[in-house]
């Protein structure tokens, strides 16, 4: 019986020092990979978009437009779709294409810059655009021919007491007027 005690503190103490070597052994890896050790970092994933887009901006409708190669719609603002009618002293007019062609003339012959923040649900890069040093996002929306979502509230108050574009009569919400004239491809 004494001899079985002999060998039992042996196994015991092997088992001790290798749960001790495994733990070491975890800790300089766990702690290397805390203090930025490149060794076990894995690499930075490329951005899903760029941070900016220049070029010479051609508009597709009110509220997106060709950046260079680059299709960009213009954030926190919706204007009306390019076949949207709206109306105002009891005519309809093309308030669809009204907005496209403020848009064109905020840009003018300027270079236009887009800060990108996101992408939507369309893949269509999301950004805040410059042209000339203006803020195209919110030109439009002053000049009454987007609405606001969650910035560019004051500009479109602004707008809406003076009665600029959409607001010089009725109008259907751009959101509004797509969900009625869905075609499967509606961006």
């Amino acid at each position: 019986m004494g001899r079985w005690r002999r060998h039992r503190p042996r196994k015991w103490a092997a088992f001790v020092k290798l749960a001790l070597v495994l733990t070491l052994f975890a800790a300089v890896i766990i702690g290397g990979h805390r203090h930025g050790s490149t060794r076990w970092h894995r690499p930075e994933t490329a951005d899903p978009y760029p941070t900016t887009v220049t070029g010479y901006g051609d508009p597709i409708d009110g509220d997106s437009l060709w950046v260079g190669r680059e299709e960009v719609r213009l954030k926190g603002i919706d204007a009306p779709e390019w076949q949207q009618d709206c109306e105002k002293s009891g005519a309809r007019w093309d308030c669809g294409e009204a907005a496209r062609d403020e848009l064109v003339r905020a840009i003018g012959d300027d270079e236009v810059t887009c800060a990108i923040v996101e992408r939507d649900v369309y893949g269509r890069m999301l950004g805040r655009c410059k042209a000339g040093g203006r803020d195209l996002n919110a030109q439009m929306i002053a000049s009454g021919m987007a609405v606001a979502y969650r910035e560019y509230w004051n500009e479109q108050a602004i707008a809406r007491a003076e009665r600029k574009g959409i607001w010089a009569g009725a109008f259907k919400e751009p959101r509004d007027w797509r969900r009625e004239h869905a075609s499967g491809n509606d961006r």
